[in-house]
């Protein structure tokens, strides 16, 4: 990992909400607003871009945790910007604490761990199931 990560750094991920991202399952819409799932990936990868300018070629990041509660509801095109900060840098796991905001206010928080690795543990971890 290069140096230079602190705790502090921010990094956002902004989108307009569409039916692409409504709750649903098994292609069935149960609620025409922005999903649970669609905050989670967008509250992961706000974290990733945390750690990107950081990763030496041979290294990864890779999801370790999340945890997070959806507060309310977002319509279709309602801009949702989710923040990750880091709050904690021990060794390779990195912690960012995550807030969802609309143009209400804020409709979720979290925490989401992430490892990073040799891409080539990775791809040992991958090639265990052959």
């Amino acid at each position: 990992m290069k140096n230079g990560m602190m705790v502090g750094q921010t990094a956002s991920v902004t989108a307009t909400v569409t039916p692409e991202m409504f709750a649903q399952f098994e292609g069935e819409i149960v609620h025409p607003v922005y999903s649970t799932v669609t905050m989670v990936y967008h509250m992961e990868w706000a974290s990733r871009k945390i750690i990107l300018p950081f990763l030496e070629e041979d290294e990864e990041g890779m999801g370790g945790a999340v945890s997070m509660k959806h507060i309310a509801p977002s319509q279709e095109g309602t801009t949702v910007t989710v923040t990750a900060t880091l709050t904690d840098l021990c060794a390779n796991v990195v912690i960012t604490k995550v807030e969802a905001r609309n143009e209400n206010g804020l409709i979720g928080i979290g925490e989401v761990k992430q490892v990073i690795l040799p891409k080539q543990k990775i791809e040992m971890m991958g090639n265990k199931g052959e």
